[in-house]
């Protein structure tokens, strides 16, 4: 398998150097671009010979925040996934990440190793996004317990609750006593019956009590 090639942009010298210092010697990894701004980090994707397939991006940066620039990226990048860091834990602005088109959503004091973790979730094409943000998420919306209910099997709507739980694909399998092959076979068929093409934008639905 072939190293994921990895961005990050961090306005901090002393954090983006620890993540550099961390991530980039990882084996799963290729760091192919480091940046201080949104700015920088857009001037420099053209000289690239392959882009980046995960951009790990701060939310509060110089110039153009990570929420703000998030658009340009996607529609630069639109096969990468985007993972947010911040240390705002804020639920509107995480939902505006969601909505921009963040894959996922992790806080700064996330441990390193889980933070790695994050990063092979969202390119396995996962949703990371910490339990506390989850539930800050959950809690400022007040989703609608309902998820069409004559659209999903009962084994799908489990599935779907525990998607929107925050729960990745080994441990929606461990709930659910399935294998992780055989969530990502249900993850798809809920995607085509719902509509939606990613764990964020059905997140994004449940959290406007669209499902």
């Amino acid at each position: 398998m072939n190293p994921i090639r990895l961005a990050l942009v961090e306005d901090d010298p002393e954090v983006r150097e620890l993540l550099h210092g961390y991530l980039c010697q990882q084996p799963e990894f290729d760091c192919v671009l480091l940046a201080d701004s949104a700015e920088s980090f857009l001037r420099q994707l053209p000289d690239l010979f392959r882009p980046p397939q995960v951009v790990l991006l701060d939310v509060h940066l110089p110039g153009l925040s990570g929420i703000e620039a998030l658009p340009t990226i996607k529609q630069r990048l639109p096969e990468a996934d985007v993972l947010m860091q911040t240390v705002f834990d804020d639920a509107d602005r995480i939902y505006q990440a969601l909505c921009a088109g963040a894959s996922g959503y992790v806080l700064k004091n996330t441990p390193l190793p889980e933070l790695k973790a994050a990063v092979l979730e969202v390119h396995r094409g996962g949703a990371p996004m910490s339990r506390a943000v989850a539930r800050k998420v959950l809690a400022h919306f007040k989703p609608s317990p309902s998820v069409q209910p004559d659209l999903l099997s009962a084994r799908e709507r489990d599935v779907v609750q525990a998607i929107i739980d925050g729960l990745g694909d080994k441990q929606v399998a461990a709930r659910l006593d399935l294998s992780p092959e055989t969530v990502r076979t249900y993850v798809k068929r809920i995607y085509k019956k719902l509509q939606v093409s990613s764990r964020t934008e059905l997140m994004s639905r449940h959290a406007r009590g669209h499902l």
